[in-house]
């Protein structure tokens, strides 16, 4: 019997020991919406922490202490670090903040925002400034061509 209660706190102990989130090493530009996301991300991840120490801590959950004490270090650790980055807006060119519309050579049109990580959602229409993506439009402007994944896209509409 003994046996059993010693695996069972072993799993405890592991699911608690969760490592950090990755922190990227690219400079966190975020857009000011991508800020407010990293702000309400900040101030949930401390209300989870708290609702943890209210409830007894390490002592009474050990996997829910260890989750709010990692999401609150990896969301002080963005915020931190974080840039508000507006360029100013250059007509028809492609920037960080903006969005853009691309033409595939099939003739399928797709639009995206060039965002910062944390804001990154490609099924939502947002892609990171660091993706390769991003990388080939960045700077182009509208009637440009580039190259994503060994093919072709135009630029077809910045805004």
């Amino acid at each position: 019997m003994a046996v059993a209660f010693t695996r069972e706190e072993d799993y405890e102990a592991q699911a608690a020991n969760l490592p950090d989130r990755p922190v990227s090493a690219h400079p966190n530009l975020v857009t000011a919406t991508g800020l407010a996301v990293i702000e309400a991300e900040l101030a949930s991840a401390r209300a989870a922490y708290a609702a943890a120490q209210a409830e007894g801590g390490i002592s009474a959950d050990r996997t829910a202490m260890a989750r709010a004490t990692r999401d609150l270090r990896y969301w002080s650790a963005r915020r931190g670090t974080a840039q508000l980055t507006e360029p100013q807006v250059q007509a028809g060119k492609v920037q960080f903040g903006r969005t853009v519309t691309i033409e595939r050579q099939d003739g399928r049109r797709q639009t995206f925002r060039i965002v910062g990580e944390d804001e990154a959602d490609p099924a939502r229409g947002s892609i990171s400034y660091v993706s390769p993506m991003a990388r080939a439009l960045l700077g182009k402007t509208e009637g440009d061509v580039a190259t994503i994944n060994g093919a072709e896209v135009e630029c077809v509409e910045v805004r």
